[in-house]
Order: C-alpha cells, then structure tokens, then sequence
C-alpha cells in the first residue's frame, strides 16, 4: 500500500513538473507601434521577434517557450503606465521591455516597483533611469546619453578643439538628459557653450528657432530629435540653410538605419557615439545583421540590435536562478556579462546599467563609418545610484 503511495505521489509530481515545463514564459513589449517613434519600434519588435525565434527553435528558456505580448505606448507616459499595469495585472507577464520614450520608462519602473516585477530598457537614453531615478526592478541593456557623450566628446576634443556648440534637443526627460550629459562632457574637454533651446516632441515647424541658432553662431549644433522629428529638423535646416559650414553631432537615436534614406543629403556629415553599428567587424555581427536582413528587409540599427540582445541576457539569467521570480532573476541579472552583436556586454550590479564598447559613427556619402571605438569601462562613468 505504501509502496502504491509513493508510486502515485511521484507520478503527480512528475506530471506537475511536466506540466511546468510546458507553461509559456510570458514577455510583455510596450512599445511605440504608432506615431512619432513607431519607426523606433518597429526595430524594437524586428530585434524581440528575432531573438525570440531563435531561442524558441532552441528549446526556449529551461524547457519552456516565450510568449510575447505586445501594446503601443504611443510613446506616451500615461499610455504606457495603463498599458503596464494591464500587463502585470491581467497578463500576468514574467518579463517587460519595449519601452522607448524615457518618461515612459522612468514611469512603468514605477509600475514594475508595485507590481514587484522587472522591466528592462533597450532604448531610453536618459541617464536618470540608472541614476537618479534608478530602481531594484528596472535594467538597462543598451547606452545611456552619458556614455554616448563620452565618445562625442572624444571625437569632438580631437576635430574641432575649443568649439562653439549649439544645443537643440526634445522637450521632455531623453531630450533634456541628453543635452545636459553632452554639454557636460563637451565643457570638460574645452567646447563652449552658445545657447540652447527645446522643442515639442512631433515639432512640426523647426524653422522658429532657426533665429536664435544663427544669432549664437556656433561652429557645431548637437541635437536629440529621434524618429520623424530628425527627418523635419535636418530637411528644414538644409532647406534654409542653416546647416551651410555647421558641423552637427548627435545623440546615437537621431539618425539611424530607419530614417537615413528619408533625410537623404541634409544627413551627410552628421557624427554620433553609439553602441552598436552594422559595420562592427565580428562574426557574430555579421551573422545577426544577415539575419536581420533577411528576415526584415532592412538593417538592424541600435534599437533593433539591442532589442535583440537583451532577451539572451534574460534567457542566461533565468537558467542560471532555475526560476523567473523577480528576486531570483534580479540577483542573476546582476554581474550578468554575455555575449550580443556589439560584443560582451555586462550588467553592472550596483545600477543595473549594461557596460559595452562604445564607437563614433559618422555619415560620408550616406552610408554610415566607424571612426572611432571606446572601451566599455572608458565610457560607462561612475554608479550614481543610490536606491538600492
């Protein structure tokens, strides 16, 4: 009898096991899909997609397929923020990334902090995400405005020593972060400041504060318009010729693979720090950037790179904890160094910021070159976070 107990208790746990490992492990992607950054998002659901065929073909992670679910913050805050609580709450997501807009980060980190659960960000620059604004729950796999500063920066001290620099950025959290970490970094290498202004997201009409440039006379503009806006800004400059003897540098979202051929000649010339770049020469960059190509039709950018990236970290992380817990996932989360198209990134456990070499892009004959490379550890700057 005892021994018909045991048989019957073990086949139950057997069948409860087996019963787990069939279970989908449930990703949510809140991400644009329309307006202004839908573009961004499209590369944001081409890298997720991507990355998630191949490890579903490779047996998923610990046995168990990913399910995604996706919905469109508008790259809104208040959109993101009811459509992050629906995917806790109704979803019942293990896992959320997806988000662009860095408002809509710092905002659906506050979500995942009540929910207890972890979200992580492969686009949002602003530095305050890993900083001042960071939190338990929220990483961040892809560079933040200061490391991409810090590779400008170099550029800039070495090309055009002492520069009068121009600032014109987005009004809201990435556009004001990304001036102010730029600005920083250029003031420190001897680059002075002339002026700066910011514009409404969508800004339809550039040409207003086309005045205030011209009367600052700088020698170079910096600028953090994304997606569409960069489209109007560079087509409007180069149309009124306000960009005739101006060197323009950027942050490494303002031109991408997405928006290049749209903006055409008007982004001839133009420099950024970025963390990722189709001409990164390894074979593991190689082999993603054919994939891309011939699953999408189009080149990988840095959204799309480290949207790809990032669920391999999670994937090593959750095998490595044996569970998908937020308290096990973070800790194994923490420290985490693997292997992306960039090269070995690693999570930095004190402000779960992902450290990875950083490269000066510039455009010449629109195509995009690499004219420089920074080491990770060069480039990630000081753990300012203090929350946990």
């Amino acid at each position: 009898m005892r021994l018909n107990l045991l048989t019957t208790t073990t086949i139950a746990m057997l069948l409860a096991s087996s019963a787990y490992a069939q279970e989908t492990i449930k990703i949510g992607v809140l991400t644009p899909l329309s307006g202004t950054y839908a573009g961004i998002g499209q590369q944001v659901r081409w890298g997720i997609d991507q990355s998630v065929e191949e490890i579903n073909a490779a047996g998923g992670i610990a046995g168990r397929q990913i399910e995604l679910i996706y919905e469109d913050s508008e790259a809104n805050p208040a959109v993101a923020v009811t459509k992050a609580e629906k995917l806790f709450t109704v979803d019942n997501v293990d896992f959320l990334t997806g988000t662009v807009n860095s408002g809509a980060t710092l905002a659906v980190g506050q979500v995942a902090d009540r929910a207890d659960k972890l979200i992580a960000t492969t686009v949002s620059f602003s530095d305050a995400i890993t900083g001042s604004g960071c939190s338990p729950n929220v990483f961040r796999v892809n560079a933040r405005a200061g490391q991409q500063s810090v590779a400008l920066a170099a550029w800039l001290k070495q090309e055009k020593p002492g520069a009068k620099v121009y600032y014109l950025g987005p009004d809201y959290e990435m556009g004001r972060s990304t001036v102010a970490a730029f600005k920083e970094r250029a003031e420190s290498v001897g680059a002075k400041s002339t002026g700066e202004v910011f514009a409404p997201l969508d800004s339809k009409d550039y040409s207003q504060y086309f005045g205030q440039l011209r009367a600052a006379r700088p020698d170079v503009l910096y600028t953090s318009v994304a997606g569409n806006d960069t489209v109007r800004l560079f087509t409007q400059m180069n149309d009124f010729g306000v960009s005739e003897g101006l060197t323009i540098l950027g942050a490494s979202g303002t031109v991408t693979a997405q928006n290049i051929n749209a903006i055409g000649a008007a982004a001839e010339g133009f420099i950024t720090g970025v963390g990722y770049s189709v001409l990164i020469d390894s074979p593991e960059n190689k082999a993603f950037t054919e994939a891309f190509r011939e699953r999408n039709g189009a080149d990988p950018d840095l959204y799309g790179a480290d949207s790809y990236g990032l669920l391999f970290a999670y994937k090593a992380a959750v095998e490595a904890a044996g569970a998908t817990d937020t308290d096990s996932v973070r800790a194994a989360l923490e420290g985490l160094s693997w292997e992306t198209p960039q090269g070995t990134k690693t999570i930095r456990a004190g402000d779960h910021q992902a450290m990875q070499p950083m490269y000066v892009v510039e455009v010449k004959n629109g195509q995009f070159t690499i004219a420089r490379s920074i080491a990770g550890e060069d480039a990630i700057g000081p753990d300012t976070c203090d929350k946990f």
